[in-house]
């Protein structure tokens, strides 16, 4: 009876908390998968507390006897599979492992793991907090988390089916999984492993020491022998992404462009839905991943400006954005973006530097709202920092009360996000007609300040990543449910699966693959001189090769890869086209070299609406064409060949 009073304790609270529709969507990805499982592995978020309030006996052993608290959640959940009829292929209760993540410990002195206190509990299987520095790491390797076994005499009625399944459990060996003499209980023969449902995980291995062993260090010991032992650590599924991602990582691992295709068509689906400004999405995503201080000398940001008649809507989306990182910030027009100077309020005499939204936004994002709510001085200060990566305040000395006159200079790394409403009155009025697809009128806009933008973007109704009908299903929707969760991709993948993914991926270190550089270097040349002539000399700026590596590492970045490979110099070339389009190429003549050379349609990146697999096919295949031609450009236009001069 006890036993039934915590499984049905434990239902509750997986209702209560959003865990059973989270259980719900996983066994779906596992349902709809093509991969064979053993073992189907589920993380259930537990929050000691609020168990404990609920059922005291349940909220003990989870925090006493977790082990025993995942059989309880284990045989919960194998009901609700069978009841639901969510996993098909599930036979036996065995097959579910579930691991149990608790939000917190209680701040009780019993929680925590002090390496320097003595005698340690070595019997006690249960959660502990523990700090300590780390002294020593393994790299990343794989382990079984679970694997079958079937008997190896065919005549015996367990030679089929799921009867024999080994999982792995905290503080096993991989011999306690996975050998070779394991026996039949009914026969006494010999197991063998049917490999193909092995499921594996990664586990890396770290030592640590207490803090208080750092005094040895620091002159503390003086000068007496002294030793101190490192505490082994297992690291299990280090990988800081939700189980969804980890899923669609392995299912799309084929293709180096569909996983960050599904991110950008799922991405803000609670602000646009699904498939709707699929480009400004993949953008923002690469922005977001791209933009870190991690490296002092370069400056790692992409800048986008973007062009559009939904303004509401992309301010949604914008600001959406940049709440899920931890320097995301939305700068207010009654404040300054740039450092400012004011009298001490103290009464000291000193200068009080005030910092501005950009330098806040340090790691991040600054969101400066619309261009046209800046005057122009402010613009032109933008331009120049756009350029430079940095700011310099001028302090004179004379309206401060000093003998002479100071200056300081700050460094600005974040990225800036911004747009142009292109449906106001004026520029309606003003706007000139172009036949080329894809490209907009921008001479509203000074030009210096536009070419600082990394990225301009177009999302006018002209545009093939402004859907009209869905974004007005959207709305309607969201008025009658303003908190519900209208698709399937929001409940599968939550705001923190985003904030995680974003995370991990920001601090990924890349680097370019040979055949990557070479194409990267290859195009930027190439693109050079076609855009170049006697008269106004080259089009692309100096900046333009940095932004070219930008876009190649993040997306990158994006796919969670530690290399650059060439499909992402693609991408890269087909955003910077798109982008120069639209800042440039409207203003060709017929006689300018290059004219039709390298030809990027505006939905390059998204030819397809993204509705199924096939859909991801068909767009992988135009990409590689894409691609094929792009070689043949190079190879043609680029360094190397005879109509490159040596001067160039």
């Amino acid at each position: 009876m006890s036993n039934l009073k915590m499984k049905e304790a434990a239902l509750i609270y997986l209702d209560r908390s959003g865990g059973l529709q989270k259980f719900i969507d996983d066994c779906k990805y596992y349902n709809d998968s093509k991969q064979s499982y053993a073992v189907y592995r589920f993380k259930i978020l537990i929050n000691p507390s609020d168990v404990v309030e609920l059922d005291a006996e349940l909220g003990n052993h989870i925090l006493h006897q977790p082990l025993k608290a995942a059989e309880v959640f284990q045989s919960v959940c194998f009901i609700a599979v069978k009841t639901l009829s969510l996993i098909g292929q599930l036979q036996t209760e065995t097959q579910i492992n579930i691991v149990l993540k608790l939000t917190h410990l209680p701040p009780l002195p019993s929680y925590g793991l002090d390496l320097c206190e003595f005698p340690l509990d070595y019997t006690s299987q249960r959660f502990y907090m523990m700090q300590g520095i780390v002294i020593a790491m393994t790299t990343v390797t794989k382990y079984t988390q679970g694997a079958r076994f079937l008997c190896s005499d065919e005549a015996c009625p367990l030679s089929k089916g799921f009867q024999y399944i080994r999982v792995h459990v905290p503080g096993a060996t991989e011999s306690a999984t996975i050998r070779n003499d394991f026996l039949c209980n009914l026969c006494a023969s010999s197991l063998q492993e049917d490999r193909k449902f092995r499921v594996l995980g990664d586990k890396q291995i770290v030592e640590i020491i207490a803090t208080k062993a750092l005094h040895a260090f620091q002159g503390h010991s003086n000068n007496q022998p002294f030793r101190f032992q490192s505490v082994t650590i297992f690291l299990r599924v280090p990988s800081g992404i939700s189980d969804n991602f980890r899923c669609l990582l392995s299912l799309t691992s084929s293709s180096c462009w569909k996983f960050t295709a599904i991110l950008a068509n799922i991405f803000a689906s609670q602000i646009t839905p699904p498939g709707t400004y699929n480009l400004l999405k993949l953008c923002l995503l690469m922005s977001l991943v791209q933009t870190t201080d991690r490296n002092k000398e370069l400056e790692d940001c992409l800048d986008i400006l973007i062009l559009t008649s939904d303004t509401l809507l992309i301010d949604r989306l914008l600001n959406f954005s940049i709440n899920l990182v931890p320097r995301g910030i939305r700068h207010l027009v009654s404040t300054e973006i740039f450092p400012t100077l004011s009298r001490n309020k103290y009464g000291t005499g000193a200068v009080s530097i005030q910092a501005g939204s950009a330098l806040l936004a340090k790691g991040g994002i600054c969101f400066i709202g619309d261009l046209a709510s800046h005057k122009k001085d402010k613009l032109e200060q933008l331009q120049s920092v756009l350029e430079s990566r940095n700011i310099t305040v001028y302090i004179p000395g004379k309206k401060f009360g000093e003998d002479i006159d100071q200056q300081m200079t700050f460094p600005v790394q974040c990225s800036f996000w911004s747009f142009v409403d292109m449906d106001s009155s004026s520029r309606r009025n003003a706007q000139k007609i172009n036949t080329l697809i894809g490209q907009m009128d921008c001479s509203l806009i000074p030009a210096n300040l536009v070419e600082a933008f990394g990225l301009l973007i177009n999302c006018n109704e002209s545009s093939p990543c402004h859907p009209f009908l869905p974004t007005v299903q959207h709305t309607l929707k969201k008025a009658i449910n303003p908190e519900g969760l209208l698709y399937a991709a929001s409940r599968q993948f939550t705001t923190e699966d985003f904030e995680k993914l974003l995370a991990f991926a920001k601090n990924l270190n890349v680097e370019f693959s040979l055949e990557a550089e070479r194409m990267t270097h290859g195009y930027y040349l190439a693109s050079r001189r076609i855009r170049t002539d006697s008269i106004c000399g080259s089009k692309l700026s100096a900046s333009a090769l940095k932004y070219l590596v930008f876009l190649s590492e993040a997306h990158a970045r994006l796919n969670l890869r530690n290399k650059v490979l060439k499909e992402d110099v693609l991408i890269a070339a087909l955003l910077f086209e798109t982008s120069l389009t639209l800042k440039y190429d409207g203003k060709k003549t017929d006689t300018e070299p290059g004219a039709t050379v390298f030809c990027v349609a505006p939905n390059a990146v998204f030819p397809f609406e993204l509705y199924n697999e096939e859909y991801l096919e068909q767009r992988d295949l135009y990409l590689t064409q894409c691609q094929q031609q792009l070689e043949q450009f190079i190879a043609t236009y680029g360094p190397g060949t005879t109509i490159f001069s040596s001067d160039e």
